[in-house]
């Protein structure tokens, strides 16, 4: 059988391999792209953020790929220097800005100079102030801003890796399984969602000392893996090109004048629309989720001296969750019918010992850590139907739908639950598992049908337009929802600066030291982050979700009057 195999293309065994070295490297990133929206209450309490300051840290992570063209760039880059050097560049910048946003959150830039410097600058940004998108504004905490410049260059690597790892799943399993490879590419990175939820609360609050440093050095870990994995990949890539015969290095370079050739494409906008609808529905709201949950539930009071609330039960729950994922993702590939139910039957099991145990321990992190756990299981399933059967538009009008029902629950449904521990924690869990099977329509539906609408040479240029239209939302969302959170909650804004403008009288009087003073901040700070009113946020995000369904029966049109083939299977 091996004499059959031509090159590593050729080779399932190999294909699946590349894959999963691009898939570990993006789970990495997916895990410190998140790694603060856990422990937002902490950074509140801990770094005196308020949402307002939260979300424009947040948004920062694509201010350089939006208003600086940095994905534009990265798609050049992309085409004119082929996968692998992209690979590990994008692993190195990801790496430099984590470590930037590290120094930023660590008690070592309390107090020093750097953090003075901050405090006294970057207030006012000539035209971007006046555009009104500055990534800054006056009266930001300095590490909230230091932190945005190192999310700002986390942000420029993470992109260009999202549009490498694309490019090369389609180098790898074009006229294959593609979407299948997708789809399983991105259920394996999202459960770098689920292992950000459960270990950055884990590592914030071991020990019963908390220190938020911790959770970043975490994610700073993950992503040297993740440039390791990115370097494995450069070499076997290397010597595919050298069994092939294809250069890196493209014979017809790229122009500019390509990206018009993108851009007359009707039917590559609707995509592209329905992108940034649909990720500006989901990245931001992860950002905010934990939050969310920890304002509108009730939990279970735990014993201190129990099981439930050791550090022990985090480990467990992971494992547990890693065997939802592997037999929920493994029963898709089992040719054996006894098998594959029988990994589906475990899986199902696994997800209700879960579920129990992140109900016992009463915290909102590991609730909606199942949230990529239903995708695991039936991305692979819809990317298969995609390359054998089609209808990808039709599965993203489907998901249109499922996300504007979602968000309305938990805008409305679910604060009727409050003082209901169980009934809240169950209508979330649903909720939660829905919304991710709803995203998983993405990857498997959307992302593969771009090579249907451009040329192969420009594959990489396409996808770098269509991220940064992405990023677009993903900057504007996180901001707005800070900003429409500290709107639609007054009282609790005005209660933290009261209890600032008291304790710093005080100080100043002598009545009380600067400890103390930090103390009662961080306390009234702790309890207002877990009392905002989360509706409006939520009525913004489900209208995002009718937006998308109405991009998506245009594209149906399209589709029908042009014959783009978006309906029709990748394998034929």
């Amino acid at each position: 059988m091996t004499e059959n195999v031509k090159t590593l293309r050729d080779s399932a065994a190999m294909r699946w391999i590349a894959l999963l070295l691009l898939a570990l490297a993006m789970f990495c990133a997916y895990i410190f792209m998140d790694i603060l929206s856990p422990i937002k209450d902490l950074m509140m309490s801990e770094r005196g953020w308020d949402s307002t300051a939260f979300g424009t840290m947040q948004g920062a992570e694509t201010f350089l790929n939006v208003f600086v063209f940095f994905l534009i760039f990265a798609g050049i880059i992309l085409d004119k220097m082929g996968v692998r050097f992209t690979a590990v560049l994008s692993g190195a910048v990801m790496l430099v800005g984590a470590g930037i946003e590290y120094y930023a959150i660590s008690e070592s830039f309390i107090g020093s100079s750097m953090e003075r410097w901050f405090t006294n600058n970057l207030n006012y940004i000539p035209l971007f102030d006046e555009l009104g998108v500055s990534p800054f504004y006056r009266g930001m905490p300095a590490s909230a801003k230091l932190a945005a410049v190192g999310f700002m260059f986390f942000g420029c690597g993470a992109e260009m890796a999202g549009i490498t790892v694309s490019r090369g799943i389609v180098k790898w399993f074009k006229g294959r399984e593609t979407a299948l490879a997708m789809g399983s590419e991105m259920a394996l990175a999202r459960l770098g969602v689920a292992t950000c939820m459960i270990f950055s609360p884990y590592f914030a609050k071991l020990g019963g000392h908390v220190d938020v440093t911790r959770s970043v050095a975490f994610g700073v870990v993950l992503l040297c893996i993740a440039l390791i994995m990115f370097i494995t990949y450069f070499f076997m890539d290397k010597k595919l090109d050298a069994q092939t015969g294809e250069a890196e290095e493209k014979d017809d370079p790229f122009k500019i004048k390509d990206i018009g050739k993108i851009l007359s494409s009707g039917g590559f906008w609707l995509v592209a629309l329905l992108c940034v609808l649909y990720y500006s529905a989901i990245f931001p709201f992860q950002k905010y989720a934990v939050n969310m949950l920890q304002c509108n539930l009730t939990f279970n009071v735990v014993d201190p001296n129990s099981f439930w609330a050791g550090d022990q039960v985090t480990i467990v729950q992971y494992i547990v969750m890693l065997m939802v994922a592997v037999c929920a993702f493994a029963s898709n590939f089992s040719k054996k019918s006894g098998m594959k139910y029988g990994l589906m039957a475990l899986a199902v099991v696994a997800l209700i010992v879960y579920c129990y145990m992140g109900y016992m321990r009463g915290t909102a992190e590991t609730i909606f850590a199942v949230f990529p756990l239903l995708a695991v299981a039936i991305t692979p399933i819809l990317g298969n139907y995609v390359d054998h059967k089609g209808k990808a538009a039709s599965m993203l009008v489907i998901g249109s739908l499922l996300l504007i029902a979602c968000h309305l629950t938990f805008a409305f449904i679910l604060p009727m639950f409050k003082g209901s521990a169980m009934g809240g924690t169950i209508v979330a869990y649903v909720t939660i598992l829905v919304l991710g099977a709803s995203f998983s329509l993405v990857p498997a539906a959307l992302w593969p049908s771009v090579p249907k609408l451009v040329d192969e040479k420009i594959i990489g240029s396409a996808y770098a337009l269509i991220f940064w239209i992405q990023n677009i939302g993903l900057w504007l969302f996180p901001l707005l929802i800070g900003k429409v959170l500290d709107n639609t909650n007054p009282e609790l804004v005005a209660r933290v600066n009261e209890v600032k403008e008291s304790t710093a009288a005080a100080v100043e009087a002598g009545t009380m030291t600067a400890a103390e003073a930090q103390q009662e901040v961080s306390v009234i700070s702790e309890q207002v982050a877990v009392s905002f009113d989360y509706t409006w946020p939520l009525v913004m995000l489900a209208c995002l979700g009718v937006a998308a369904l109405i991009i998506g029966f245009l594209l149906k049109i399209v589709d029908r009057k042009k014959n783009l083939g978006l309906e029709e299977p990748n394998i034929k």
